[in-house]
């Protein structure tokens, strides 16, 4: 039961932390650059995504390919 409290000590981090890193976001990049940072930030997020779909699709099709084969 004492392990499941560590755990759940380092999760998400509450409302203060989430303040103090915003500032702290703020005060180092400056306000002007927090919009580029989130676009590339999702261009990223996004082209993960697309490869992702893609490698599913390649292997979905090989198994396809490979059923028919043993079929024949």
């Amino acid at each position: 039961m004492n392990d499941m409290n560590t755990v759940l000590a380092f999760g998400m981090p509450g409302g203060w932390e989430l303040i103090v890193i915003i500032l702290f976001v703020i005060i180092f990049f400056g306000a002007k650059k927090i919009p580029e940072i989130a676009r590339g930030m999702g261009k990223g997020i996004r082209e993960f995504k697309d490869a992702t779909k893609e490698i599913k699709n390649e292997i979905d099709e090989a198994s396809v390919d490979t059923g028919d084969s043993k079929k024949k």
